[in-house]
């Protein structure tokens, strides 16, 4: 039997002009770069290295999702719920989240300090995420 495979940005796209909901999809490394998911509901969606640069999520519900490692360059999470959200590991470079409900999500707090991700849930102010050299890097 073959294993699922992830979707592609044309099918999101379609499922959203029907009205087909996307909780629970599996949208593992997708380029969804652009796409506009405002007010969606994208509960424990898999987004593991998905592009998302860019992308509309404010208003989302991304409760228990999914975006490891994912690249959210620029993107809008304005009044996302991202509660048990699992972001470890992913570009939040330029991440506005205003509004945004974080209780009990994962950050990735040696990129991206809490102070900062506070500070854009209240004010709207962009992340800014710190490079780390290799050499910092924990052995395995």
């Amino acid at each position: 039997m073959a294993s699922p495979r992830s979707l592609t940005k044309d099918e999101v796209l379609d499922m959203v002009r029907r009205g087909i909901s996307l909780d629970g999809a599996d949208l593992r490394g997708t380029d969804l770069s652009g796409i506009d998911l405002s007010g969606r509901s994208l509960r424990h969606v898999k987004m593991g290295e998905a592009l998302l640069v860019r992308a509309n999520l404010s208003g989302t519900d991304l409760t228990g999702a999914s975006l490891w490692h994912a690249d959210l360059k620029y993107a809008d999470l304005s009044g996302a719920n991202l509660e048990e959200a699992d972001l470890d590991f992913s570009n939040l470079e330029g991440v506005t989240l205003k509004g945004a409900r974080i209780k009990k999500t994962t950050f990735p707090l040696r990129r991206v300090a809490m102070k900062d991700v506070q500070l854009s849930v209240q004010t709207g102010r962009r992340l800014s995420v710190a490079t780390i050299d290799d050499e910092d890097e924990e052995p395995l």
